[in-house]
């Protein structure tokens, strides 16, 4: 199992717009790879396949206080979305920077497990933030592209920075 590198904004590579899974038994591995990527950033609690510059159609999310109980979406599709609700994000992709998005407030998302076992949840408020944040990821969309230019800007600049510090 390795941690991958999470692209950060502006690579291109975030707008990239992911493929259906269609061998479960071959991504195995790169799902053991994103679980630990995700645990590897201490505070992420999702976290998509684009995000490793990968195009599989695959996303993890942790809410678990214990953070030892990874949900493995694979090929999710949000079905039914239902009124607003506005939060705020961040993202592992866009470093030092939240802000105020308006989502859905209820969803039901469609997906399958590990095995290959179709599920489905649906859900409200925090929970259907993350996947419809999650799911944007799978489809080329970062938060920030919810958000006006002036603070799409703002949040290259932080992330700028934060590259800088980095070195």
């Amino acid at each position: 199992m390795a941690v991958l590198d999470i692209l950060t904004i502006p690579d291109e590579r975030l707008k990239r717009k992911a493929k259906r899974v269609v061998n479960i038994h071959a991504v195995q591995p790169f799902i053991d790879d994103l679980i630990d990527t995700l645990y590897s950033t201490g505070k992420g609690i999702g976290i998509a396949a684009t995000q490793v510059g990968s195009q599989h159609a695959i996303m993890i999310i942790d809410l678990s206080s214990t953070r030892d109980k990874p949900v493995i979406f694979i090929n999710p599709e949000l079905v039914e979305q239902i009124g607003e609700y506005e939060g705020i994000e961040g993202c592992l992709s866009i470093p030092n920077f939240r802000n105020r998005v308006i989502r859905y407030k209820q969803v039901k998302v469609t997906a399958l497990n590990r095995e290959g076992e179709p599920f489905e949840v649906e859900t409200d408020e925090f929970l259907s933030v993350v996947l419809q944040h999650e799911i944007d990821h799978l489809n080329g969309v970062v938060f920030i592209d919810h958000l006006s230019e002036l603070k799409q800007k703002i949040a290259l600049k932080k992330v700028k920075k934060w590259q800088a510090e980095l070195v």
